[in-house]
């Protein structure tokens, strides 16, 4: 019983620890400006289109007789 405590008490420390900090850095951030929203749309896109073009390359080296083989393989 004493164990379950204790576990307790350190999953609740370390979930408060976790909000605490968030919520420190979340009221230390400022109001960004037009240029920070800027940067942030572009950064944004470049990862969006860094993940599409990753996902295509996977898929277009995946094409061939070795995943064909997979897949038949995977369906027994």
């Amino acid at each position: 019983m004493v164990y379950l405590v204790l576990a307790a008490a350190a999953v609740v420390s370390v979930i408060a620890a976790a909000v605490i900090v968030l919520v420190g850095r979340r009221r230390r951030r400022t109001d960004s400006g037009s240029e920070a929203r800027r940067i942030e749309a572009a950064a944004t896109r470049g990862v969006r289109d860094a993940r599409r073009q990753a996902h295509a390359q996977e898929y277009f080296n995946d094409v061939g007789p070795i995943r064909a083989l997979r897949d038949r393989d995977s369906r027994s």
